[in-house]
């Protein structure tokens, strides 16, 4: 196991949460292979059914349109991928760029996907549903583009809170504004729920205000769905800065508030190292998108296996260690 992870601790010192990170690989775990995934194979959703680890990935072909591939593994590390992807653009908000960057999270008996649905001119979250991450059933533009309370352009990136919260379901999101300056930038919102199948803002700002000059100050975008613990709501999330150098942090919330910002990191707790993390499709890219605990969380702990798409081209593997400090 190589290490080539930093330490990511609280704002103002206070250190609620300490993550750390490893490469379980030097080398990607999946490239890219077939035709529909011959420019990129990246940005995984993973899920742990009984032994295996699933990965529901982005694939892009070399007409750039993308699908949502399917791959197993019994040991988190050696994947074997399904010949065909499990969703490909049908529906008319798809088509054209195609179907991107799922996240997946189980509740009772059914799997919920978020996912991006670009027609080459907007991007939009969307959601699917399945009882057996094979079979996809579309529900639809969720957050619809250019009709956010606050994000006046695209919307994507839909991190499912996997229980509810005062009797509602909630969900972090990525959405997109103009600032005043006249710069787009990619900020984190939150959208609620009585069903998981309608959505709307919480909030008629972002969750997480801008800082300059950060890692994050470009981009707020939200990584695997949220893990509830005792100390808050841990969401793991990608950053970027105005060079567009990508790197995954975290930020608490608030047990009972879901909008309420307990910490949050003052650095990226791994950025791009190897070659095929710095040159790809798009320079510089560690893009974290799915996580599953490796082992059965302890007080205070919780020990996880990250998967991250490289520089838009590749997958690659990250052991991420959090402890957490109950205030």
């Amino acid at each position: 196991m190589v290490f080539l992870g930093v330490v990511g601790s609280a704002v103002g010192g206070s250190e609620p949460v300490k993550v750390e990170a490893r490469r379980i690989s030097q080398e990607p775990l999946l490239r890219p292979s077939a035709s529909w995934s011959d420019f990129g194979l990246f940005n995984p959703a993973a899920v742990q059914v009984g032994a295996k680890t699933i990965l529901l990935f982005r694939a892009q072909d070399k007409a750039h349109t993308s699908r949502i591939g399917y791959a197993e593994s019994t040991d988190g590390l050696h994947f074997d991928v399904r010949p065909d992807p499990v969703l490909a653009p049908e529906a008319e908000y798809e088509r054209g760029g195609g179907v991107e960057d799922p996240r997946v999270v189980q509740i009772g008996g059914t799997y919920y996907l978020t996912y991006t649905g670009y027609d080459t001119h907007s991007a939009q979250l969307c959601l699917a549903t399945s009882p057996d991450l094979i079979h996809w059933e579309r529900k639809g533009v969720i957050l619809p583009a250019y009709h956010g309370s606050w994000n006046t352009q695209w919307t994507k990136s839909g991190a499912i809170v996997p229980e509810k919260i005062n009797d509602k379901w909630w969900m972090y999101y990525l959405g997109t504004r103009k600032d005043p300056d006249g710069q787009p930038r990619d900020y984190m919102g939150l959208a609620s729920s009585d069903d998981l199948l309608r959505w709307s803002d919480a909030t008629d700002q972002p969750v997480l205000p801008r800082r300059p000059e950060t890692f994050d100050s470009r981009v707020m975008e939200p990584g695997p769905p949220p893990f509830v613990t005792e100390a808050g709501i841990l969401l793991l999330y990608n950053g970027a800065d105005e060079h567009l150098v990508y790197g995954p942090g975290w930020v608490l919330f608030d047990r009972q508030d879901p909008r309420k910002v307990i910490a949050r990191s003052e650095r990226p707790f791994a950025l791009p190292t190897f070659d095929w993390e710095k040159t790809g499709n798009v320079p510089n890219v560690i893009f974290l998108e799915g996580a599953v605990v490796k082992n059965a969380a302890t007080r205070g702990k919780l020990d996880l296996t990250g998967y991250y798409g490289a520089a838009d081209k590749y997958i690659g593997g990250l052991r991420i260690e959090v402890s957490l400090f109950r205030r």
